[in-house]
């Protein structure tokens, strides 16, 4: 797990849209965000990586790139992941969040938006 950096509280930070789109259009909540982001925080606390110095996990609203939902974005690298399962959700903690290593075939493109 790497430092902080200089005046950071976290070495990560790891942000899952949940937002839920009421007008029918495509959307984070409809694609098992909640589940993603209730599975990550689950595995960051029981593998102690969560805390001071180490990884939060936490909830968003639209992140405006509806097009590839679901999807997460692990600061302070700004890797964006998109996820089928939580089979996924558990390499990105154990390769990225635990060992900083990006997991390259669960990130999202740049040009997708929303």
């Amino acid at each position: 797990m790497s430092e902080p950096s200089a005046g950071g509280y976290y070495a990560r930070h790891i942000f899952f849209c949940l937002n839920e789109r009421k007008n029918g259009e495509d959307c984070c909540a409809a694609h098992g965000a909640q589940a993603g982001f209730d599975h990550c925080k689950a595995r960051v606390k029981a593998e102690g990586l969560a805390g001071a110095g180490k990884v939060r996990v936490n909830k968003a609203g639209c992140l405006d790139r509806c097009a590839g939902a679901p999807v997460a974005v692990v600061y302070p690298e700004a890797v964006w992941y998109t996820f089928v399962d939580l089979e996924d959700i558990d390499e990105i903690v154990e390769s990225h969040l635990k060992n900083g290593q990006v997991v390259q075939r669960l990130v999202l493109p740049p040009q997708v938006g929303r």
